[in-house]
């Protein structure tokens, strides 16, 4: 089976791209900050065909010469880029890591790795999205739709901004790298909007749980009891049908070159509490009873277009209902 690089292997979307990598017989080679990353996962695959390379500053330049010259590379999954607002300065903690991170593991494939294939990106909704479609019901996004936030947003707007021009920027800089350079490695890019879904990576604590998944974090401890909050973006999917988007999208031909927006529809932060009562009785207590305002999702609201995804990548989309639950189960499992 051919060799994979992973870059940013203890994500929480790349966790499951590496379970689905393996369990499909690929050996991987994956990419950490650090050494007590590396060991956790490997103490999570044990006599698998995965080495673990550690990376310190993606942003750095020729960050991944080395790692790529490891023989016999047939394809990369890069999903390292920061998600998370815990950040004083957006350049050098997130525009900078998304960006350079991009170009500079392209630049090294295209330098030291001839037998890529393929590179699949870890991409976003938010390079998508824009603020007035999300104010506009007759809004369908796709893949055709790119955010117009500028750079110059990303540095002085406010943080989830910085966010949204982090993402877009890092695809675009894959778009025209293989544009401009001509590679020998065709390009596909997924992106999600919420990823909701059960934690396979190695947390250290739960102050260190993915963006997503915060929510059902404070919906477990009761801090939804009085009010459930304002939703945000009302797009979500499962992170298990964003693996099986990476890995379709590499192993299937006819992916190369699309953008795939992985959505699996609307959702409700009031959907997640209906379906955590629902599927989990016992936590009961814990949750805002039915007569709790707040969280619903309005009566109009913008469209999505997920066909691309669902018929390129063959994926059955999983319901929000057992999402939800298998998000809290895990969450229990490490301490919620």
């Amino acid at each position: 089976m051919p060799k994979v690089l992973l870059t940013g292997g203890s994500g929480f979307i790349a966790a499951h791209v590496l379970e689905l990598l393996l369990k499909r017989g690929h050996e991987v080679v994956t990419t950490v900050r650090s050494e007590d990353k590396a060991s956790k996962i490997r103490d999570a695959h044990p006599n698998a065909k995965l080495t673990v390379v550690i990376v310190p500053d993606i942003a750095q330049p020729g960050a991944f010469d080395e790692v790529m010259q490891t023989p016999g590379l047939e394809y990369v999954q890069h999903t390292a880029s920061p998600f998370h607002f815990k950040w004083s300065d957006a350049k050098t903690e997130l525009l900078d890591p998304a960006i350079k991170g991009t170009t500079s593991v392209l630049e090294a494939v295209k330098k030291f790795a001839p037998g890529v294939k393929r590179v699949v990106i870890t991409s976003s909704f938010a390079a998508i999205l824009s603020q007035s479609g999300l104010e506009d019901k007759t809004t369908v996004f796709s893949e055709a739709d790119w955010n117009p936030s500028t750079y110059e947003d990303g540095l002085n707007g406010p943080k989830p901004t910085a966010y949204r021009v982090s993402k877009k920027y890092a695809e675009k800089a894959g778009w025209d790298f293989v544009a401009n350079e001509k590679p020998n490695f065709d390009l596909a890019t997924i992106c999600p909007p919420m990823v909701f879904g059960p934690v396979v990576h190695h947390l250290n604590s739960l102050a260190a749980i993915n963006t997503s998944n915060e929510r059902f974090v404070q919906l477990i401890r009761g801090e939804w009891k009085k009010e459930i909050p304002p939703t945000g973006v009302f797009l979500w999917v499962d992170v298990r049908d964003v693996a099986l988007a990476h890995v379709n999208a590499m192993e299937k031909p006819e992916a190369g070159g699309k953008r795939f927006l992985t959505t699996a529809g609307h959702f409700s932060n009031r959907d997640l509490v209906t379906a955590v009562r629902k599927g989990l009785p016992d936590l009961a207590d814990k949750l805002p009873d039915e007569s709790v305002k707040g969280g619903e999702l309005p009566e109009g609201v913008y469209g999505y277009d997920n066909l691309r995804a669902t018929k390129v990548l063959g994926i059955d989309w999983t319901p929000i209902e057992k999402s939800a639950v298998d998000t809290v189960k895990s969450l229990q499992e490490v301490g919620a």
